[in-house]
């Protein structure tokens, strides 16, 4: 029997092949369908409500109003009256305008633009990661629930085993050796099921702290199939819309944007000040201009500055370019390697179990075997069960984990691209 079970694992594992990763190029991945309506309800009630998706949501509405801000006249006009009596009265007026020769105003603008779209981008990425965070506590959740109702399973399994050979070794079936067998397996099994309930708890904490004012009876479970990654995509066009990608493409356009306000900053701006009034008796007209000289500071240790950040935010656009290629390249080899395991299981490995875990206790009880063989063969069934368990909760975090880095997840939940 330990010979057949054995061999059963091992052909389980020999029989996952790894599968090949076609990449074509000229076309993305194409939209995933999306997850069950309960589920994706679920994900967006909790995603939108929660504080720090609201802050990151405030922080991209900060932004927009600096942008707005910026889009204003960089000066204001200034009204200039003097009044004096002596002897004589003496009076003037005018009005005074500094002019954007330089053309600040418009580069500033530009600039708090794209500080806006890293803004909107930001928002995508932490809106993602508080996603993602959120389906991997479900995982964990509805996993660790399943393994404390094996765990109980188990239980009552060994309790069960050890009664039956307390009443055996009382009619002389059992030695006192077996019989402290069964009792250790039973008291084995009550540490594994304290084990697994305290699992069960802090995975559900996890998803509480997430999801604090919906009760346990709305946690939705997470599908039982997933699908088939689609072939001839892209690498390259499919990281080109990550979050990421783009929220470090647009620092570096910032940053670009940042050297050409530093450079309009060296220009100076003049003003004009146009007036009249009256000084003994006589009328005036008075017209003045003024323009800054830049004799004691050019303002070019900011413009070097700036262009050392733009050179900064490219080279870390790359990087980040770089490791998104590595993510979603390793996220396909991992999902496609659990789900021709977990496909296997299905297919072959789930049943067999069950009937192994039967014919155990048929034997046992037929005397064909002996205790001691009996709770090994026993306790490797209910740990491969386990390792089942194991393998579909790596399923979805390898599905969650190709959704974020094919940029796939808004399409799977079902987010718009309203703000």
């Amino acid at each position: 029997m330990r010979t057949t079970l054995c061999g059963f694992i091992v052909w389980l594992s020999a029989g996952i092949s790894t599968p090949s990763i076609a990449w074509a190029s000229g076309a993305g991945v194409a939209a995933v369908r999306p997850a069950d309506p309960a589920l994706r309800q679920f994900v967006q009630t909790v995603v939108n409500a929660n504080a720090s998706v609201k802050a990151a949501r405030a922080a991209l509405e900060a932004r927009r109003s600096y942008r707005d801000a910026a889009s204003r006249p960089l000066y204001n006009p200034e009204f200039n009256a003097d009044y004096e009596r002596t002897h004589e009265i003496r009076y003037w007026f005018g009005i005074g305008y500094t002019i954007d020769w330089g053309g600040k105003g418009r580069a500033r603008t530009a600039l708090a633009e794209w500080e806006r779209r890293v803004a909107d981008a930001n928002f995508d990425l932490h809106r993602r990661s508080v996603t993602i965070e959120l389906l991997k506590g479900l995982a964990a959740h509805q996993t660790n629930a399943e393994r404390d109702s094996l765990a109980s399973s188990r239980r009552e399994l060994m309790r069960d085993f050890a009664a039956l050979a307390q009443r055996r070794f009382e009619t002389g079936d059992v030695n006192r050796v077996e019989l402290d067998l069964a009792r250790l397996a039973s008291v084995d099994a009550r540490i594994k099921k304290a084990t697994a309930a305290a699992a069960l708890a802090e995975a559900r904490q996890a998803v509480r702290g997430l999801a604090p004012d919906l009760p346990l009876s709305q946690w939705p479970p997470l599908p039982a199939s997933l699908p088939d990654l689609p072939e001839g995509a892209d690498v390259q066009s499919t990281i080109g819309v990550l979050p990421e990608v783009i929220a470090a493409r647009r620092r570096a356009d910032a940053a670009e944007a940042l050297v050409e306000f530093r450079r309009r900053e060296r220009r100076p701006d003049p003003t004009l000040n146009v007036g009249g009034g009256s000084e003994v008796g006589d009328r005036l007209a008075v017209a003045e201009l003024s323009i800054p000289l830049p004799l004691l500071n050019r303002f070019g240790d900011e413009v070097d500055a700036a262009q050392a950040e733009h050179r900064a935010a490219q080279q870390a656009g790359k990087d980040v370019s770089r490791r998104a290629r590595a993510r979603l390249i390793g996220a396909t080899e991992r999902y496609q390697l659990a789900l021709a395991a977990w496909e296997d299981w299905k297919k072959t490995g789930q049943t067999s179990l069950e009937r192994q875990q039967a014919q155990l206790r048929k034997l046992w009880k037929a005397g064909d075997i002996g205790t001691t063989d009996y709770l090994v063969h026993a306790g490797q069934t209910l740990n491969l069960r386990e390792s089942a368990l194991d393998l579909r909760e790596t399923l979805w975090g390898a599905w969650l984990d190709w959704l974020s880095a094919s940029g796939q997840i808004d399409a799977w939940v079902g987010y718009g691209t309203d703000r």
